[in-house]
């Protein structure tokens, strides 16, 4: 690991809060974690607390309002969408800086479990989905070690304000996640299906990107984590009170032009955008291979109009193995940066946050 890594370790004995989505992939986490997890977490000495969650935002509340006190982890066992309603109830809550010290664990029991896929991936394990990888990553826990993670605070022209630990997209990769939700029964074939679908009615999304390059000469030393807060405070989004959650430093106000040292895109016609936080987007798509957990940087992808589609199928082919840069597509372009803003020409196409959908509207993080 890094220099400059700090680790914790959990207790022992230890006991979890478990939030299990039943309904998450094929439907099978509740067996998933009867019959793989729990009998490795008894041996580990690790107590569990199952809250089986019963709609949407249950989960959300249930962290936002509780008193956690009582657990020493909150294990999200589910898709990577309970994880985003669990890292955004604990930030909804007054005493947000203390509950957010409160170690997370993914247990992948989704269709798309890509924050597992990326965990498994630093940890240094061989590439595996399924049964395979939910051990490895119930290991993870076992073992007790926890390590800090990047969030990203994403802010909308109407005035939202999420925060993600994924990633964010526009386009292709949004439309394919949305539109294949009708396969969930299949798991992870269902973004397969989905894709060659959105080949099939290739579109283009026109809007304006704009984002700050991270400072080449800066690298990922710890200085270049706590960038310099420009003076005096913007004004913040509607709905939240002065200081209770963190500022969004390095941002103007969306209404005004970005600030004058930020690069803006030539092109104003995409297939895709998306702004990825950890290294994969799905269990086998490893779209940003550099990036580490908390990097504090933002790996932007975006693929401009003009591209085949047999050109786009084998960026796609070759994201199952982190290789897609190596191809030299002149459409696709990556860079690492620590802030973006794109603003949508229509409100067309569907955004996504951590796979959630969001309506189309200007956004920036």
């Amino acid at each position: 690991s890094p220099p400059g890594d700090s680790y914790g370790v959990l207790p022992r004995p230890c006991h979890a809060l478990v939030l299990l989505n039943p309904q998450s992939g094929s439907g099978r986490a509740l067996d998933d974690f009867q019959a793989v997890v729990q009998p490795m977490l008894a041996e580990a000495d690790i107590a569990t607390t199952v809250f089986v969650t019963e709609r949407p935002h249950h989960a959300h509340e249930k962290v936002r309002d509780e008193d956690l006190s009582q657990w020493d982890t909150l294990v999200v066992m589910s898709g990577d969408g309970l994880l985003f309603e669990v890292v955004n109830g604990l930030m909804e809550r007054p005493d947000w800086k203390e509950a957010m010290k409160k170690p997370l664990c993914i247990l992948p029991g989704g269709s798309g479990n890509a924050l597992a896929a990326s965990i498994n991936y630093y940890a240094g394990y061989d590439h595996v989905a399924k049964k395979k990888l939910l051990t490895n990553c119930t290991f993870i826990l076992c073992k007790g070690l926890h390590t800090q993670m990047d969030l990203v605070s994403l802010s909308t022209a109407s005035g939202k304000r999420f925060f993600s630990f994924l990633g964010f997209g526009w386009g292709f990769i949004s439309d394919v996640d949305i539109d294949s939700e009708k396969y969930r029964w299949l798991g992870s074939a269902r973004f397969t299906l989905g894709t060659l679908q959105c080949l099939a009615k290739l579109r283009v999304y026109q809007g304006r990107l704009s984002y700050l390059p991270v400072a080449p000469e800066q690298g990922s030393s710890p200085a270049a984590r706590d960038p310099p807060v420009p003076n005096g405070h913007l004004p913040q989004p509607a709905g939240t009170e002065g200081g209770s959650v963190p500022p969004d430093s390095l941002l103007a106000p969306l209404g005004q032009p970005v600030p004058a040292h930020w690069t803006v895109v030539p092109e104003e016609e995409f297939v895709l955008v998306y702004a990825i936080y950890q290294s994969h987007l799905g269990t086998n798509l490893l779209m940003a291979p550099a990036a580490r957990l908390h990097d504090g940087c933002i790996h932007l992808f975006y693929l401009k109009a003009g591209i085949s589609r047999v050109t786009l199928l084998k960026l796609f082919l070759a994201m199952s193995r982190g290789t897609h840069l190596d191809l030299n597509c002149p459409h696709l372009c990556y860079v690492p940066v620590r802030a973006f803003r794109l603003e949508p020409r229509v409100a067309a196409g569907v955004m996504t946050v951590d796979g959630e959908a969001l309506a189309c509207e200007p956004v920036q993080g």
